[in-house]
């Protein structure tokens, strides 16, 4: 098999090292350091059992983008920390401890020369999905504990697998179209549409998703089944001759609004501006500035971590 191309869901992965690894890990003037140490052992780990010849951190350049929320007012409304009068809203609810970290992170990537990827008014999940559907060269890896991203596995023009991290990442699941089908009982050859078609239906209280009353998972995941795909579901509930029940007909009639709406939210752009940080997304195999590297590991603390950072990519073919 070609090497893959991994695409690295930033936030999910900080945010876990955030909570995963003890506070009490600091630099050496005291600043917390445990989300940098998990992220970048993290990284490290995943480039060792993976082994990319190309890799990207994909960032939330917008982590509620306006397109949702016009859609969905709810999105991610509770996640919200503070909105000026006009209803703009400024900043997403982070722990203060957090964000400084994601500072380091990203000066730390930059002196590597690993590439992070963005796109301007949108999500990292979209980042991803748009890198994920232009790829035609090699197999795609993304690394997540977002189960939104599900949606893009396929294989077709290459394979796309999700590298899911809901239990951590040694207990990860590398996940393609026939474990999510048979996870979320969901048509097999279009499991990544399916799974997002689901998501739709049942909601997510998470991202601020309503979904269907009355509908949950296991409904959701028959009415798939029985129909194979959304599109069919609705086609159902006007035909007279449909096995649908008088009861689901009523639910998805009296949400048509949200259903309509919920489209566009649901599913991860595949066509967002993406801009990355470096001329490609090849994975360095020495650090693009070493000087700076080890400034920085010496500045905050985390020596070992880039160690071992250095060791996954010295473990690469030239």
């Amino acid at each position: 098999m070609p090497a893959p191309l991994l695409l690295l869901d930033g936030a999910s992965m900080w945010f876990r090292s955030f909570y995963g690894v003890p506070s009490s890990i600091t630099s050496p003037d005291g600043r917390p350091v445990n989300a940098v140490r998990g992220f970048l052992d993290s990284v490290a780990l995943v480039i060792t059992r993976q082994r990319p010849d190309r890799m990207a951190v994909c960032l939330d350049l917008d982590w509620r983008p306006q397109f949702r929320v016009d859609a969905i007012p709810s999105y991610k409304a509770h996640r919200v920390e503070l909105e000026n009068p006009d209803g703009h809203v400024d900043v997403e609810e982070v722990p203060d401890e957090l964000s400084p970290q994601v500072e380091i992170i990203e000066e730390i990537l930059d002196a590597f020369g690993i590439c992070t990827a963005g796109a301007e008014g949108f999500e990292a999940d979209d980042v991803i999905g748009t890198l994920a559907a232009a790829e035609r060269r090699d197999p795609v890896v993304v690394v997540s504990g977002d189960r939104d991203l599900l949606q893009v596995v396929g294989d077709d023009p290459v394979p796309v697998r999700v590298l899911y991290l809901g239990r951590g990442l040694t207990n990860a699941t590398l996940l393609g179209p026939v474990e999510v089908a048979d996870r979320y009982g969901i048509p097999v050859h279009r499991a990544g549409a399916g799974y997002a078609e689901l998501a739709l239906l049942r909601g997510d209280p998470s991202d601020g998703l309503p979904g269907v009353p009355g509908i949950g998972e296991k409904t959701a995941a028959t009415l798939l089944a029985q129909h194979g795909s959304l599109s069919a579901i609705l086609k159902a509930v006007d035909d007279p001759k449909s096995s649908l029940s008088k009861g689901i007909r009523r639910k998805l009639r009296d949400a048509a609004d949200y259903v309509e709406a919920a489209g566009s939210v649901v599913r991860v752009a595949t066509d967002a501006p993406v801009r990355l940080s470096t001329p490609t997304d090849a994975l360095p195999l020495t650090a693009a500035d070493p000087p700076r590297v080890a400034d920085l590991a010496t500045r905050y603390g985390v020596g070992s971590s880039i160690a071992r950072l250095q060791k996954a990519l010295d473990s690469l073919p030239g």
